[in-house]
């Protein structure tokens, strides 16, 4: 299994926190980094190639400072400086990694929606887990929180969270969200309330059923079940306030994948509310 962490860094301030998280993440599991800039690719036009040289150059330089102090935690580290389309590049990079960690430039509500290093693109495309760093600062948060469908990349999210969540001695916050058939209807009708019972029952059901498994391999792991009814992408954010991850799955799209991503993780992606792993 690759055990490398390939992050991919811009001249954006958010980089320095990207760096930083995998940094802290390789330190305290023997992990490799490897750290990637691209600059943009070469159309022939006259004079270009010292353009392109001196990007080369200038990137260069700013991995090399970030490796310098990741080589001070004792980490193995290696640079590499890449010409071309970002996003298809780290994506390619992705097949040979355990996990992609990039930074976007969302600073919080009211700030408009994540941007960053074509992170939907990448988080859609990549072979491996990614991590997408918000540009504010998470210290003192706690938990990890997951949100889970009961669908199999969900179990893969589960997975990849209580794995975190053990190896960090935080608590897994497993969240499932239901949402009421919508259909056009009386403004003053209400929901019967055996359905709205019987939703909630079943949500609880289909969480217990993917935990249950967890306590086997992670006997000291703390797991607090969450079901609340909403919109997936908003109760997840919400709870990930004050949390030290969040993890959220999607599914694969062959071809199509480095330009979708499942409607969910990209909501949760464009309101960044902590560092938030997305698993397929």
């Amino acid at each position: 299994m690759n055990s490398t962490i390939i992050v991919g860094v811009t001249g954006a301030p958010v980089a320095t926190r990207a760096v930083d998280w995998a940094i802290e993440r390789a330190a305290a599991s023997g992990q490799r980094l490897e750290l990637w800039a691209v600059v943009g690719g070469a159309i022939g036009t006259v004079g270009e190639h010292a353009v392109v040289e001196e990007a080369r150059a200038a990137a260069q330089q700013l991995l090399d400072g970030h490796a310098d102090r990741a080589r001070q935690r004792g980490i193995d580290v290696s640079t590499r400086v890449d010409a071309g389309n970002p996003v298809a590049r780290l994506i390619d990079a992705s097949e040979q990694a355990a996990l992609l960690v990039i930074g976007s430039d969302y600073r919080g509500p009211g700030d408009g929606p994540a941007r960053g290093a074509h992170g939907i693109r990448l988080a859609a495309g990549a072979k491996c887990p990614v991590v997408v760093v918000p540009d504010f600062a998470t210290a003192g948060r706690s938990g990890v929180v997951v949100g889970l469908d009961g669908s199999p990349v969900s179990e893969h999210a589960l997975r990849f969270a209580a794995a975190e969540a053990d190896r960090l001695g935080e608590k897994l916050i497993a969240v499932s969200v239901w949402t009421p058939v919508e259909a056009p209807r009386n403004g003053l009708a209400v929901y019967p309330e055996l359905y709205l019972s019987n939703m909630q029952a079943a949500t609880e059901e289909v969480l217990a059923l993917a935990v249950a498994g967890l306590a086997s391999d992670y006997p000291d792991l703390e797991v607090e079940r969450i079901v609340e009814r909403g919109y997936p992408s908003h109760v997840i954010n919400a709870r990930a306030q004050e949390a030290r991850l969040a993890v959220v799955g999607t599914h694969g799209r062959g071809a199509l994948a480095r330009f979708l991503l499942g409607s969910i993780s990209q909501e949760v992606l464009a309101r960044l509310a902590t560092v938030t792993a997305v698993v397929r």
